[in-house]
């Protein structure tokens, strides 16, 4: 049923700490929001390929878990399908399927539905407490629960400690607390060269530098080293840049990525009514990949040429 995507496995395999973290931190509640993910992200894509005898692709499976982690805990059920539903079929299918897409599907289902239902998604966070503690019902969060998250926290300029960043017992969406499991799944990535180190790198540096740099100009929301560490940044920067369809794929095209996407974050948690930019920061990416990409080979082409013309002059 599935085509076999080896570097998609990768993916998958990176993920299951940080699934197995959400499930311990939430139970039953991310199960369901996960088995919706996949289900409905599958069943959309087969409709499509169905008429085409294709496969299915086991990319799907990774934009699938991937939109799952990146809701609230105590997201609607029928958010979740209409988010990963939206993602899948207009951000890859009508591009024509896997490896023509433009736009990271997860990326764009996950703002459809936070710009759609924000008020429904904004109220839907809740502290983890370990398994079945805090996680409310399988439909919803318990009465009260909902509670400020760290980005909140920050826009007032705000500091906790932190150890809260890196223990991953704090509220926010269902995978992007596992700080340290974030970071072991980027080295098993780069190390099996499913994802390029330069896009991680490039991502982190060029928040991280304007972060300070706001910091120091006297702009209290940009917290170095928080803003790094608070939200789904560090997940953004692992598992999202590094998309291999949807990035660039000349090393200079990379860097120059990653740093778009890096300060687009900063920036937009800086200074605009949204205190997390991740999404918007990939889809800005996105944009610009293929851009970059024919600007450093043309570049590098003229550069050839003009070696060239110097070498006939020489002769």
């Amino acid at each position: 049923m599935f085509q076999k995507q080896v570097m998609m496995r990768r993916v998958l395999y990176a993920l299951v700490p940080i699934i197995l973290l959400a499930l311990w931190q939430y139970g039953l509640r991310f199960l369901l929001i996960l088995l919706t993910s996949l289900v409905v992200g599958v069943l959309t894509e087969y409709l499509f390929k169905k008429k085409k005898g294709g496969k299915v692709s086991e990319a799907v499976l990774v934009s699938s878990v991937l939109f799952a982690l990146s809701m609230p805990p105590a997201a609607p059920l029928w958010i979740v399908a209409i988010g990963i539903a939206f993602g899948v079929f207009m951000a890859k299918e009508v591009y024509g399927g896997f490896g023509r897409n433009v736009f990271n599907p997860a990326i764009a289902g996950r703002l459809f539905v936070y710009i759609s239902f924000a008020g429904v998604l904004g109220a839907s966070f809740f502290v983890p407490g370990g398994f079945g503690r805090n996680a409310g019902s399988a439909f919803g969060a318990l009465d009260g629960m909902s509670t400020a998250t760290p980005l909140a926290l920050m826009r007032g300029g705000h500091r906790l400690p932190l150890l809260d960043y890196i223990s991953g017992m704090r509220p926010g969406s269902s995978g992007e607390s596992g700080t340290v499991l974030i970071l072991a799944a980027a080295v098993y990535l780069v190390a099996t060269k499913t994802a390029q180190w330069r896009l991680v790198v490039s991502t982190v540096l060029g928040g991280a530098v304007l972060s300070m740099v706001l910091w120091f100009s006297g702009i209290k929301q940009a917290l170095p080293p928080e803003a790094m560490l608070a939200g789904s940044f560090l997940f953004v920067a692992v598992f999202m840049s590094t998309d291999p369809v949807t990035a660039p794929k000349k090393p200079a095209a990379q860097w120059a990525y990653g740093i778009l996407i890096g300060i687009t974050i900063v920036i937009i948690r800086s200074f605009s009514l949204f205190p997390e930019g991740t999404s918007f920061a990939i889809l800005l990416g996105n944009s610009f990949a293929s851009l970059f990409d024919r600007t450093v080979a043309s570049r590098q082409a003229a550069k050839k040429s003009g070696t060239d013309s110097a070498k006939e002059v020489q002769k």
